[in-house]
């Protein structure tokens, strides 16, 4: 079977979602769009039943803070045709007060844990998930590790002021 295109990849998602997918590039050669929560699951769907482009493996679902944006996490997916030898990531900006997502269990069972360590580390709720809950850290841990919330250094500390280095 022939390789698919990035090109053939984004008419379809344009076609199919118009100007729900946004925000196309390409670092490295890999395809890379945003779109939002209200159609996640449906463009994932797509992707994975699409005879042209047939994703039909998961390879991880993850999310990254940015404390500074309007919209503070984004959730990642990575997804991999292995029939047509391509590979796709696509990102979901969503809210750090309200971080609620569709589950993508509903397509692919590995989501399962996956979505659960993206819960655990950084509060993503991912709503209809068959059994959310910590995977990593200890059950009662008050915190989400992985958002930046608080500074990476103790600001007290005096062995790292710049007067003691000549500076």
């Amino acid at each position: 079977m022939a390789e698919v295109t990035n090109e053939q990849l984004i008419q379809l998602l344009t076609e199919k979602f118009g100007g729900k997918i946004m925000g196309v590039n390409e670092p490295y050669g890999l395809l890379t769009f945003e779109t939002t929560t209200d159609v996640i699951i449906d463009v994932l769907g797509f992707l994975k039943q699409n005879g042209l482009a047939d994703f039909n493996f998961l390879t991880d679902i993850t999310a990254v803070h940015y404390p500074e944006k309007k919209h503070g996490i984004a959730v990642v997916y990575h997804l991999h045709s292995m029939v047509s030898r391509v590979r796709v990531r696509v990102k979901v900006f969503i809210d750090e007060h309200h971080p609620d997502i569709p589950t993508a269990t509903v397509l692919w069972n590995s989501a399962n844990w996956m979505e659960r360590e993206t819960y655990d580390l950084f509060g993503v709720k991912f709503e209809g998930h068959p059994d959310l809950r910590r995977i990593l850290n200890m059950d009662d841990l008050g915190v989400h590790p992985m958002l930046k919330q608080y500074p990476l250094e103790d600001p007290n500390r005096v062995d790292k002021k710049d007067e003691y280095f000549g500076r």
